[in-house]
């Protein structure tokens, strides 16, 4: 766009009253330094909302404004623009009505692109108004993640003498993987995992697809991408492998490894894990980024359950154990509390399967079963290194548990996870495993569970009105007065399904003498439990429902992820 063409939208808003001329001349000296489009240098830096700056410009240039979340745009018209040309020139199609050409721009005076277009293409071309953002967005939703990457793949090997096969060689497929736009691709795939705060990526062959799936706040989701993105999976797959240092001509076992990319100026470590299946490997990798570590402040706790956590791991001695499924956000605790107790005066040793973090001051080990570094033998030799804290992964066998155990005897603190449904259960699975009672009930301090919840998407947060479902659900005879219960309805930042971000509820499971003694008697982990909510400890499920109180969560959340509770007390 021209200088002239510039001032000329500039003028039109001034006289609308959007901006002001000194801020006119701030946004055409910013934009003689990034190339932008004015109107998007306008809204950079938040004279005006991209909306308001375009309808104004649609009523003066009487070019239609349209929002192209709302449209539904036919698999015909898209097929008339390639998505190299979309991308290109940053235009999205969105009608093809007698031999005309409907495309959504942001700049509608730059004719240049649309002669172009219209020569390119070879129809007549009408301009309408839209936002960039929504532009690219439609762009990724309708031709799919990396879709002028794939088109470039397929142009250049229609060209060559080298048909496109489905499963490729173990040669086809290094050579291929080492081409610039397999590596383009596999690095936009990741890349949009990370801008969609992914924790999970799944590219899963079937006989007729390749599908790629992000896990978002626990959910998984397909991402868009190309169909014809199976044509290249033996490729991809192969790229992942190179990247992760693993064997590209081995495709009858699994594989595992990691590797380290970096997207904008976040450095993310990814975990890989390759697995066989009929119809060629299944990727799956684990996005862990250094920004994920917490301070306590940041797990979610109740101020209540704050202090008791700042108490337990303070102390000089004892086994702390956190528990819950797979996902559920135990690494995190760990992390966080062994942040909160890294100092120069202690020596802190963790063996983990594997390291999902790296912590600055303290020792990490990762175990080896294979070469026999076990939890069991890797915990005999930390012992060596006198250490005031030791940190196991997870409690998988009785050898780990009794050496963990009889580590806190002898003076040093222990954290470990456990996989059980609730705090108290954590009791009954060591005795199950062998342990002797005497040794569970000396040497636990505190049990934790915990689980992920879903917040309610600022966005479309909106109030409950029916508010005896929600004592129907919950089990509770009343709600507080000052309780605000929402729900989100579902809008384009958290993908429609009224959730965005997770946050903890957590179950503290402090032993006192009482609940020493039912250990030492073999009583049943409902009766251990019912005796600790005596006592004053509040359930996952009521940690749940005060969320669901403070309008952090929703109702189904906290039943989704939380047993049913039969309280005897």
């Amino acid at each position: 766009m021209s200088a002239k063409d510039s001032m000329l939208i500039g003028e039109m808003l001034i006289e609308e009253g959007l901006i002001t001329p000194e801020q006119l001349e701030q946004c055409l000296k910013e934009k003689k330094k990034s190339g932008k489009f004015v109107c998007q240098v306008i809204a950079d830096m938040g004279f005006s909302t991209e909306e308001k700056i375009l309808k104004i410009l649609s009523g003066q240039l009487q070019i239609p404004y349209v929002k192209i979340k709302e449209k539904k745009i036919d698999k015909s018209v898209l097929q008339k623009v390639p998505a190299k040309f979309a991308i290109h020139y940053r235009l999205m199609p969105i009608d093809f009505k007698d031999g005309i050409l409907s495309v959504a721009v942001t700049d509608p005076l730059d004719v240049h692109t649309l002669d172009d277009v219209k020569l390119l293409l070879g129809y007549e071309v009408c301009a309408c108004l839209a936002g960039e953002k929504d532009i690219l967005e439609s762009i990724k939703k309708y031709y799919g993640i990396g879709a002028d990457t794939i088109e470039n793949i397929i142009a250049e090997t229609e060209s060559s003498e080298k048909p496109v096969v489905f499963s490729a060689g173990a040669d086809d497929s290094e050579e291929l993987a080492d081409d610039a736009s397999i590596i383009k691709f596999v690095n936009q795939i990741i890349q949009q995992a990370y801008y969609d705060r992914a924790t999970d990526i799944h590219i899963e062959p079937y006989e007729d697809e390749l599908k790629v799936r992000y896990r978002i706040d626990g959910v998984l989701y397909d991402a868009a991408i190309p169909p014809t993105i199976k044509y290249f999976q033996s490729a991809i797959i192969s790229r992942i492998k190179i990247m992760s240092n693993l064997n590209i001509a081995e495709h009858r076992l699994p594989q595992d490894g990691r590797m380290k990319v970096k997207v904008g100026q976040e450095d993310l470590d990814l975990r890989v894990s390759i697995l066989p299946t009929p119809f060629g490997e299944s990727v799956g990798i684990r996005l862990l980024m250094t920004k994920m570590l917490y301070d306590l402040e940041e797990l979610g706790l109740s101020s209540f359950d704050l202090n008791i956590l700042n108490e337990i791991i303070k102390k000089p001695h004892g086994i702390i154990l956190v528990t819950g499924p797979t996902g559920s956000g135990k690494s995190t605790t760990l992390y966080a509390c062994l942040s909160n107790i890294n100092n120069h005066e202690s020596k802190i040793l963790t063996i983990e399967d594997p390291i999902e973090y790296h912590l600055k001051g303290i020792t990490q080990i990762n175990v080896h079963p294979k070469i026999g570094l076990t939890f069991a033998n890797g915990l005999r030799s930390m012992l060596r290194h006198d250490p005031d804290v030791m940190m196991v992964g997870e409690i998988r066998d009785i050898e780990t548990a009794e050496i963990a155990i009889r580590i806190a005897l002898t003076g040093h603190l222990v954290f470990s996870t456990l996989h059980t449904n609730d705090a108290a259960g954590a009791m009954t699975r060591l005795l199950d495993m062998g342990i002797e009672p005497y040794l569970v009930a000396s040497s636990v301090e505190c049990v934790i569970a915990q689980r992920l919840v879903r917040l309610i998407c600022p966005e479309c947060k909106r109030p409950v009105d029916e508010k005896r479902t929600v004592l129907g659900k919950l089990g509770i005879k009343e709600i507080p007065k000052d309780a605000g219960i929402f729900e989100g309805k579902g809008c384009e930042a958290c993908k429609h399904t009224g959730y965005r971000g997770r946050t903890a509820i957590y179950e503290f499971f402090v032993l006192n003498e009482e609940i020493r003694q039912m250990v030492l008697d073999r009583r049943s982990s409902d009766q251990i439990r019912n005796k600790a909510v005596k006592f004053g400890m509040k359930t996952l499920r009521n940690d749940g429902i005060e969320k669901v109180f403070r309008g952090l969560t929703t109702v189904d959340e906290v039943v989704r992820v939380t047993p049913k509770e039969n309280l005897d007390i």
